[in-house]
């Protein structure tokens, strides 16, 4: 299919011998934006580096479509802050694939870095060290990155994750701008309110696919009920969300979880968040 950007072909990806994702099929059309969902542990981030190739299959495989750039945004989790960094080196890092490790730093690049830097609010942050910046400056930061990289493909792991309501909205703006541009992009989401205003096609996880399509589709109850009883198959001692007073009469949890079958997606303390 000449408009895919991605194909996925029976793709298993895991850790030792143990599979974290199974049998993946179907492609990403080119200029498509894309939320992935699921439960904590079903293999959203598994996902994200098997297309990045920092993670390879088990089985099948992953196939980006010929000379598609990609930028890969992991969570903020797996970066070392402490690293004696400004904010201006962190930003330049997106310069790589066009300069080489070793190139030289022009006029030109300082001058892509500042705009880089005004587009996601932060100009004049050039100098400041990367350990003094909160979760949601950290963010802006790294999206200036990916702004530098200037990729086909983008791949955003929990980008909202720790993150401020002001800057959650600036970055969900400049996903759409990127959209606008016909890049294709992919971001793991666990707020399901979110991805439900802001993103037109869902992948829905549990191990293995559950639903994929138009967001409204994708994230129907039934879908959310059945992936919830895949992630239980799996987790046998992580039960969804946390007993309350309801679930003592025995027939009221179930009505429960598929009556607010939205609700634990998005809290960050009692349902399971994203991997």
């Amino acid at each position: 299919m000449t408009n895919a950007c991605l194909t996925f072909r029976d793709l298993t990806l895991g850790y030792g011998s143990h599979p974290a994702i199974h049998h993946l099929n179907g492609t990403i059309r080119k200029g498509s934006l894309t939320a992935v969902v699921g439960a904590n542990g079903s293999g959203k981030s598994t996902l994200m580096k098997g297309i990045v190739g920092v993670l390879k299959p088990m089985e099948g495989a992953v196939t980006r479509a010929s000379g598609v750039r990609t930028a890969y945004l992991p969570q903020q989790s797996e970066l070392d802050r402490s690293f004696p960094a400004r904010v201006v080196d962190l930003v330049s890092l997106g310069l790589w694939p066009k300069r080489g490790l070793l190139g030289r730093y022009t006029k030109e690049d300082r001058e892509s870095v500042s705009q880089a830097l005004m587009a996601v609010g932060l100009g004049g942050f050039e100098k400041r060290p990367i350990d003094t910046l909160s979760g949601g400056q950290l963010q802006r930061t790294l999206f200036a990155r990916v702004l530098l990289q200037d990729a086909d493909l983008i791949l955003l792991d929990e980008p909202f994750n720790a993150v401020d309501a002001k800057t959650v909205g600036d970055l969900i703006q400049l996903i759409k701008r990127w959209h606008g541009e016909e890049r294709t992009i992919m971001v793991v989401v666990h707020d399901l309110d979110l991805v439900r205003q802001n993103f037109p096609e869902t992948l829905l996880l549990a191990r293995q696919p559950v639903a994929w399509g138009e967001t409204k589709e994708t994230l129907r109850p039934e879908n959310l009920l059945k992936a919830r009883r895949f992630h239980e198959a799996w987790e046998e001692n992580a039960p969804w969300c946390e007993p309350d007073d309801h679930d003592h009469h025995g027939h009221d949890h179930h009505d429960h979880a598929h009556g607010h079958a939205h609700d634990h997606d998005h809290q960050h303390g009692s349902g399971p968040r994203a991997a």
